[in-house]
């Protein structure tokens, strides 16, 4: 059975870039503290958005997916799941909904990861709430379509003494002071999904997981910028970390660092994303038409307006589509699509 140890994670033991990151993100957080007083209307508004987006993007790393429309219609409970798909988006919905709530009281053990795994799949047809009863295999398909086994998770049998040991050995370290607790969250994600303890939901559940441990240890950027977003939108390099870091674990002799390096490179970009919103909301010198022009025109993709009054919180709609038909009609913008899927570019990027 795999035993665990996390001292490698005591001071002076760590790589340079995984002190460095860790020290801007303590600094980032630090503002959002600061902010969080003063901009509740802002903060909640950005919540309202990350949810939508969490529920979109840990689903959609599983190949779960709906249109917009009903995303939205699910997550905001206006409508009923009509088919898996859903009812596996709803299933996370309502998961999500507990850790941002509850995260205060709910705890890294077998009896409140087993109720966050029932509440997730209680939509769906799979038996959640349990262990699996039978052995999983992580498998992979190659540019030829063949298909190979690139991991085999714990044995079934061994699956409910592994998790206890993973959450003993968790414990044990978050206790010790010598160990940086954000560096030892991803240590357990790694270890939880090389586990494999479930039949079904394992993906979706080390997210949850990973907000419910970022949280309690007061890394919040996550529930305002979506990390389930960022891991979907880096789902390859995130994969790859993923890969290197699984490597020999069954022998006790992988390395972590590549997961951690991604997982708190994703938290450091959630940061950093947040504190652009605020830079953007606080610059008092420049108008709010200024603002809206100077999105548009510095964005190298196409952009809609929902996108634009995603970045810029303060700004109303109506003023948006105002300014939007504006740049359109002196040319400096050209209006791509239609309905909801309008976006508006650069004329000389077209």
């Amino acid at each position: 059975m795999r035993h665990f140890d996390y001292s490698f994670l005591e001071h002076g033991m760590l790589p340079a870039g995984l002190v460095n990151t860790v020290s801007a993100i303590a600094a980032l957080r630090e503002r959002e503290n600061e902010r969080k007083d003063t901009w509740i209307d802002i903060f909640s508004r950005l919540e309202n958005i990350a949810k939508v987006q969490s529920v979109k993007g840990s689903n959609a790393i599983e190949g779960i997916v709906t249109s917009e429309q009903r995303l939205v219609a699910i997550v905001n409970q206006n409508s009923l799941p009509v088919n898996h798909n859903e009812a596996e988006i709803a299933g996370y919905r309502d998961a999500l909904s507990i850790v941002h709530t509850d995260y205060k009281t709910l705890d890294i053990c077998e009896r409140d990861m087993l109720r966050l795994h029932k509440i997730m799949l209680s939509y769906g047809t799979a038996e959640g709430g349990q262990y699996k009863e039978t052995d999983n295999l992580i498998m992979e398909i190659d540019t030829s379509g063949a298909r190979r086994v690139r991991f085999s998770p714990t044995p079934a049998r061994e699956t409910p003494e592994t998790m206890e040991q993973l959450v003993l050995a968790y414990m044990d370290a978050r206790n010790n002071y010598s160990i940086n607790q954000l560096l030892l969250i991803p240590c357990f994600i790694l270890d939880f999904l090389c586990i494999h303890p479930f039949t079904d939901g394992n993906g979706r559940m080390s997210r949850l997981l990973s907000l419910l441990l970022l949280y309690k240890n007061g890394f919040t950027a996550g529930k305002y910028i979506s990390f389930e977003d960022q891991i979907n939108k880096q789902k390859v390099l995130y994969y790859e970390a993923l890969r290197k870091s699984s490597e020999g674990w069954s022998e006790g002799v992988n390395s972590y660092f590549p997961f951690i390096s991604n997982f708190i490179t994703i938290l450091l970009y959630c940061y950093k994303e947040l504190d652009k919103r605020f830079a953007s909301i606080r610059s008092t010198k420049v108008s709010k038409r200024q603002r809206v022009e100077e999105t548009v025109l510095n964005s190298l993709l196409p952009i809609s307006k929902k996108e634009i009054c995603y970045v810029l919180l303060d700004i109303s709609p109506t003023t948006v589509e105002a300014v939007l038909a504006g740049m359109v009609k002196n040319g400096q913008v050209k209006k791509i699509g239609s309905g909801r899927g309008t976006k508006y570019v650069k004329k000389d990027r077209v």
